[in-house]
């Protein structure tokens, strides 16, 4: 995965990720939509605790950030991949 810092935040793709707790945001609050990952659970590889069960959603930041879309994946990169498609998807006006 290709990031980079900006400021305090990584950037992926030109768009900022944050991660507070076990939240992860990517995207601009300024486009019409943003995803959300939720780490439910996490598991242990390498003596490290790594996410698990993730619930993703795509988000409107014009409607109060309601969720427009959402799934459960197992493991970090398929959550997040699946979800920056679908937030491609969306910000193209072709979602869903």
């Amino acid at each position: 995965m290709a990031e980079k810092a900006v400021g305090k935040h990584l950037e992926y793709k030109g768009k900022p990720l944050v991660r507070g707790e076990n939240r992860i945001y990517y995207g601009n609050m300024s486009d019409d939509y943003v995803l959300l990952l939720v780490v439910m659970s996490t598991k242990e590889e390498y003596g490290r605790d790594v996410p698990d069960m993730i619930i993703v959603q795509i988000l409107s930041t014009k409607d109060n950030l309601k969720i427009v879309k959402q799934d459960v994946k197992q493991g970090f990169y398929d959550a997040f991949n699946t979800g920056v498609i679908w937030l491609e998807r969306y910000l193209s006006g072709s979602g869903d």
